[in-house]
């Protein structure tokens, strides 16, 4: 593994990694309100699993930033929550210009890259931002949005999410306007927290390659936030990536099942899935009973692998959730650890071209992809 570990590193240094989604800017919204001002993240900081010196440590050279607010605002105080967010995530690339860069696109992430500072994106988690306003989503690309997750927890109203009832049965006429009109703007379409019909009828509507920024596979892992194998077999077809991810409730069927405890206490106290507070209070009072399984990096290894089997390797990225989780695998606590991870693939025997592949290759194929896309599109 040390010769690996080394390898690994270097293969980092020579090729891109990109990140699908991080949760930083609420992380630091919680904690120190919405001046960015207030925590200076080129310093270690004991709270969050993300700092500069970290991201310097963990070869990262592209992060999808998100700009995630929570599925019990809606509407107008939605959207201003949002934009608040963008505003968070572009004050504290502009805080750091030795470091950290707004990126637009896929030749500026390879330039950035170049230039040893992490090529910085934005990534909306959950149509519930736009507050079902096709103008809203159009302005969010213009401040540098360039994917939006279709829902968070809760159905939307045109699109069904993974852990809610279902409402539409997929996609809405109107939902499938959403996913046409993301195309053709240029924003990534990510089926992250949606529901498998969701994701069936968006690959149905899209001509441009999508992507699931942060989910693993279903048949390893049977939380609904994950991917089945009948989509992960369409990513070929749609040229799209999944971003294979590091919670553990959806690494390991163990954290899994452990899980449902935690969400049986909190439905027995009357408490909605959405009450995140809530969800940490319960969670640390049944591990301090019954401390919970942990997930390991052999097993998220393992995810890459299946979606390998299920799609191909041109069909992988990393999408960490890192500061959006309560617990993270052993080996994988922060993000100065990626280097482990592919050091895991090398030990399995991947080629460091795969790896490569995996690490951000393929996803800066989809940006591409997508940017060709929407330059047909607007001009006709």
């Amino acid at each position: 593994m040390t010769d690996h570990l080394a390898a690994a590193t270097a293969l980092l240094s020579r090729s891109p990694l990109i990140d699908g989604h991080n949760d930083l800017a609420w992380q630091l919204r919680e904690s120190a309100g919405a001046d960015a001002a207030r925590t200076d993240i080129a310093a270690p900081l004991s709270f969050t699993n993300t700092d500069l010196p970290r991201l310097a440590q963990g070869r990262l050279g592209a992060q999808f930033w998100s700009v995630f607010v929570p599925v019990t605002l809606a509407g107008e105080a939605a959207v201003a929550t949002t934009l608040e967010q963008i505003d968070f995530v572009r004050a504290m690339v502009s805080r750091y210009p030795d470091a950290l860069e707004l990126a637009l696109t896929a030749a500026d992430v390879e330039r950035i890259w170049a230039s040893g500072k992490v090529a910085s994106m934005l990534g909306a988690e959950g149509g519930h931002s736009i507050a079902s306003s096709l103008g809203v989503l159009r302005m969010f690309y213009q401040l540098g949005v360039r994917y939006m997750t279709l829902t968070h927890n809760r159905n939307t109203g045109w699109a069904d999410s993974a852990t809610d009832q279902p409402d539409v049965g997929g996609l809405s006429d109107f939902g499938r306007e959403v996913v046409t009109e993301m195309q053709r703007i240029g924003m990534l379409v990510d089926l992250s927290h949606v529901a498998p019909t969701t994701m069936a009828d968006a690959l149905d509507t899209t001509r441009a390659p999508v992507i699931f920024s942060h989910s693993s596979a279903l048949a390893l892992c049977d939380h609904p936030r994950n991917v089945p194998d009948e989509i992960l077999a369409r990513l070929p077809a749609n040229n799209g990536v999944c971003m294979v991810t590091f919670v553990p409730e959806f690494v390991s069927q163990e954290c899994r099942d452990w899980g449902r405890g935690v969400e049986a206490e909190m439905a027995r106290r009357g408490m909605g899935r959405e009450d995140y507070p809530g969800y940490k209070a319960v969670r640390e009072e049944l591990a301090a009973a019954s401390p919970p399984p942990r997930a390991t990096i052999a097993q998220v290894a393992d995810h890459i692998e299946h979606v390998r089997e299920a799609a191909g390797v041109d069909h992988i990225g990393i999408g960490s959730d890192f500061d959006g989780t309560a617990d993270l695998p052993v080996g994988l606590g922060d993000v100065s650890c990626y280097p482990a991870l592919f050091a895991e693939l090398l030990d399995r025997g991947w080629s460091e071209d795969d790896c490569a592949r995996v690490a951000g290759g393929n996803v800066l194929r989809v940006m591409r992809d997508a940017e060709v896309f929407s330059r047909a599109a607007k001009a006709q």
